[in-house]
């Protein structure tokens, strides 16, 4: 009794659930379902079994929903941070672009001499003198202010000084041979070789200071 009861009342929930449905259904449509449910009545195990099958697939629908949302936050999520990387991208990309033209520009404009690497441009030294018996080499390796030239079956030419502007060569020169140095003269050197005077004095004695003198 106790059974026909529950039986009656899940058939009564089921019905009253389904009213608007059934009233759309056509005549052979309601006439199964008045089938099933006297087959239902008769068997109440399977309508429990149908009733907790439907409770677990609504369980399981709702635990989908749940996922599929977390689902499309993390992507937004993803999507966001995607953009913002292909901002960084496109900016680092831009970076990249400018680099390499000021490097393709910086290649093609000669860097000028620093004022301390006398191994390029021109430079003029004050030679005092030429040896035959004396050998200083040894004294010329990272010694910049004094230098001179070796060459075999030559006398050793010796200088002192080393100097961007002409007319300060020419005032060490006039110091040398006030302290008794009476063969100093000036030479010059374009990129570590010694060149003639002509070939680098050009515009640099027409550049002579007012005070200066023979």
């Amino acid at each position: 009794m106790k059974n026909r009861l529950i039986l009656l009342f899940c058939l009564a929930l089921i019905f009253s659930t389904a009213t608007q449905s059934f009233a759309q259904l056509s005549k052979q449509e309601k006439k199964e379902w008045k089938k099933k449910a006297k087959e239902y009545s008769k068997n109440p195990a399977n309508l429990k079994q149908l009733i907790d099958d439907k409770q677990a697939a609504d369980d399981l629908v709702a635990s989908t929903n749940q996922k599929v949302t977390q689902l499309q936050g993390s992507i937004s999520e993803k999507d966001a941070k995607l953009v913002e990387l292909e901002d960084q991208l496109s900016q680092l990309r831009g970076q990249l672009t400018a680099t390499k033209a000021e490097l393709a520009q910086a290649k093609e404009t000669p860097a000028a001499p620093s004022p301390m690497d006398f191994s390029k441009g021109v430079v003029f030294k004050v030679q005092i003198g030429a040896f035959k018996n004396k050998n200083l080499t040894k004294y010329f390796e990272n010694n910049p202010n004094f230098g001179g030239e070796a060459k075999e079956g030559e006398p050793q030419k010796i200088t002192i000084g080393i100097f961007r502007d002409y007319w300060e060569a020419d005032t060490f020169k006039k110091y040398m041979r006030e302290m008794g140095v009476k063969d100093a003269w000036i030479v010059p050197y374009r990129d570590g070789q010694r060149v003639e005077i002509k070939d680098v004095l050009e515009g640099v004695i027409n550049e002579k200071p007012a005070d200066a003198s023979n």
